[in-house]
């Protein structure tokens, strides 16, 4: 293992830790438990590590907080569609907006369809912008406007850059 993957893989769980610790600092909405620290760790994943990393920190998030009690089986696809989708996004673009976008949607969309249908049933699709979309969505933005002030100002100092140049060598 070259010293590049030893400096992300320290990173990825760094920020496992982050979105598990996050995780405290919840607020229900309907039938989830919002949790907005995962999709900020989910951008920044995507934008420090890339999709895989990204994908791997929210299943290890996820169970983690599952198996602690602080989860519901709802963040596996929830955490684990916005990560991939935010972390496609931002490797293709390059773009910070469409990368906040593509957690959204990754998550309030195709994450909250994939609980909804997959998890609880076809019929459940029928509720699912109720019961599961909105309350992913209100939970994706909040997270994603805190990844969003949080990388632009890490870009304007300059860390972001060193960060990235730092986890390449």
């Amino acid at each position: 293992m070259n010293q590049s993957n030893t400096k992300k893989l320290a990173i990825a769980g760094i920020l496992c830790a982050v979105a598990v610790v996050g995780s405290l600092f919840t607020f229900p909405v309907l039938a989830s438990k919002c949790a907005p620290i995962q999709h900020m760790v989910n951008v920044l994943c995507a934008v420090l590590l890339g999709p895989w990393y990204g994908v791997g920190v929210a299943f290890g998030a996820s169970l983690i907080r599952n198996l602690l009690g602080l989860g519901t089986i709802m963040a596996f696809p929830g955490s684990m569609c916005g990560a991939l989708l935010c972390g496609l996004v931002f490797w293709k673009t390059r773009n910070l907006p469409a990368t906040l976008v593509g957690e959204v949607f990754g998550t309030g969309i195709i994450g909250g369809l994939a609980v909804a249908i997959l998890l609880m049933g076809k019929s459940a699709g029928d509720i699912a912008f109720y019961a599961y979309i909105v309350p992913f969505l209100i939970s994706t933005v909040a997270g994603a406007i805190l990844a969003g002030i949080l990388v632009a100002a890490l870009g304007r100092t300059g860390a972001l850059s060193s960060m990235r140049t730092a986890l390449e060598r």
